[in-house]
């Protein structure tokens, strides 16, 4: 009988995060059945929900992100918690005794993996963005390998425990056996018509909802669809001003949606945030690009993401500030441009890494002994 694996996978706070970790989970246990998986993510984030969703056991540590400024009385509090998160990320390390320790970013990362290594725990994480986060950062100087998307990461990290696997990508976008018609169907939407997706990551974007709301006459008289999802933070709001609004069987709203694979299949074309996860599924499925980056992310990371595929002609890209004057406009008359949409789709596919998540697996076997 093959010996047993033991893994704790740490990070969340976003789909962003959640659903790559997922990915090297399943990869794992894919290739070494014999494997128990642990994930400790933070108390009250999206990953309490999702990853128990997805079949493994998750801890919650009373982790939170320090707030700005950072001399603020509010992040005492913050402090605290995070050397609470800290003890008992050892305890539960200490309990669990896992042969590795990955880590995908997000607040309860820089708690486990911190005291997975001063452990002697072979530590693996994996950093989706073109600029590093600094947990990553922090961790670096610790960590047995480092998992990157981009290239140019030795900036920020040592060469020699770079490698470059891509971004893992959740299982049911490439898994999908909808076509096209199928997919604007499930959601009571015509095949003939053109498709648009617009969606602002896993918890929403006013921008891009703001973008909708200020153009929904010129949506209407457009003869092009829309699947919309708003983020349910912000879903109330939107439901309230639709009210307003003459009927739009045209526009399918949704405060989240569960089958991306299939949104993804129904899009003539995309209008995103720039977050490291989603660029790399579009490139994976070759979807044509509008990237909307969020300026409120550390660094103005998702600036750099977008432009990494901007400048390769594989998306098209509209500032924040701007988009609510310009992305509606920019996407109605791009989803009517068939060279446009084709030469986009060409050019994004050359970028799809397939394989991530099992790249990133064969990793965590290998600083296991296995």
């Amino acid at each position: 009988m093959e010996k047993e694996l033991r893994v704790i996978i740490s990070g969340g706070g976003t789909g962003g995060h959640i659903f790559p970790a997922i990915s090297i989970a399943n990869a794992i246990m894919s290739m070494h059945p014999n494997t128990k998986i642990l994930f400790v993510g933070a108390l009250g984030r999206m990953e309490m929900q999702r990853v128990p969703a997805a079949g493994y056991e998750i801890v919650g540590l009373p982790v939170r992100g320090f707030k700005r400024p950072l001399w603020s009385l509010a992040n005492i509090g913050v402090a605290l918690d995070f050397i609470k998160s800290k003890r008992l990320a050892r305890k539960t390390i200490s309990e669990f005794a896992p042969d590795v320790a990955v880590g995908v970013g997000g607040y309860a990362s820089a708690a486990t993996l911190d005291a997975a290594a001063k452990m002697g725990i072979p530590c693996l994480i994996q950093e989706q963005n073109s600029y590093a986060g600094v947990t990553n950062k922090h961790l670096a100087s610790r960590a047995a390998r480092i998992c990157v998307a981009y290239d140019g990461m030795q900036r920020f990290f040592p060469a020699d425990k770079i490698i470059n696997t891509g971004n893992p990508v959740r299982q049911n976008l490439i898994e999908t056996t909808m076509s096209r018609e199928e997919a604007v169907r499930h959601f009571g939407l015509d095949p003939d018509k053109k498709t648009m997706l617009i969606v602002g990551g896993s918890l929403g974007a006013r921008t891009l909802n703001e973008s909708v709301l200020q153009h929904l006459d010129i949506v209407a008289d457009s003869g092009v669809q829309v699947i919309w999802q708003t983020g349910k933070y912000y879903s109330a709001e939107i439901a309230a001003r639709l009210k307003d609004h003459k009927p739009m069987p045209t526009l399918k709203v949704m405060d989240f949606i569960a089958d991306m694979g299939a949104a993804y299949k129904a899009a003539d074309i995309v209008a995103s945030r720039a977050g490291a996860s989603s660029i790399s599924e579009f490139c994976l499925i070759g979807k044509p690009v509008i990237l909307v980056p969020s300026p409120n992310v550390a660094e103005d990371h998702q600036t750099k993401n977008a432009m990494a595929l901007v400048n390769k002609g594989a998306a098209l890209y509209v500032k924040d500030s701007e988009a609510p004057q310009k992305l509606m406009q920019l996407a109605l008359d791009t989803v009517k441009d068939n060279d446009t949409l084709a030469k986009l789709s060409e050019n994004i596919l050359k970028l799809g890494k397939p394989h991530s998540a099992d790249m990133i697996a064969k990793e965590v076997l290998k600083l296991a002994g296995l």
